[in-house]
């Protein structure tokens, strides 16, 4: 049996973060399993991946050899923050070459749809200007015995 795994759908879109932001201004990238201050970096943008439905779009038969296959969902959400009191441009800046880097691309066979956002937060941490993108995405799952 063939699933998929999430770790590296995971690894696909952190990398592809890692080397957009590594330069041209460098913006700190924060991911979940990763311990940060917020208080010591200007900006920075925090990334959550999660896997959400599922759903069978084909089925196996018993003692078969064809393949079942699935389509998995998930959810990457961006939140951007940057200095508080000096506008939305910065800010703003940083959510185009998000939308830039993943809008309607397939890239290791997960397919992202266009994104949504930059919609502005309530900012948390204080003293930082918070805007969040989301993108869903799709991966189809073969599934053979």
């Amino acid at each position: 049996m063939g699933a998929i795994n999430l770790n590296t759908v995971r690894s696909t879109i952190e990398k592809r973060l890692n080397e957009e932001f590594r330069s041209n201004p460098p913006i700190k990238l924060v991911f979940n399993n990763v311990p940060f201050d917020a208080t010591t970096e200007d900006k920075f943008i925090q990334c959550i991946t999660s896997f959400g439905s599922s759903e069978y779009l084909t089925q196996q038969a018993p003692n078969s050899s064809t393949t079942a296959t699935n389509l998995i969902v998930g959810l990457v959400i961006f939140n951007i923050y940057t200095e508080q009191g000096l506008g939305s441009g910065a800010n703003f800046s940083i959510c185009k070459r998000l939308r830039d880097l993943f809008n309607r691309i397939t890239v290791s066979d997960v397919r992202f749809d266009p994104p949504i956002g930059p919609e502005i937060l309530q900012p948390n941490p204080e003293g930082k200007f918070q805007t969040q993108i989301r993108i869903t995405f799709e991966i189809y799952e073969s599934l053979t015995t």
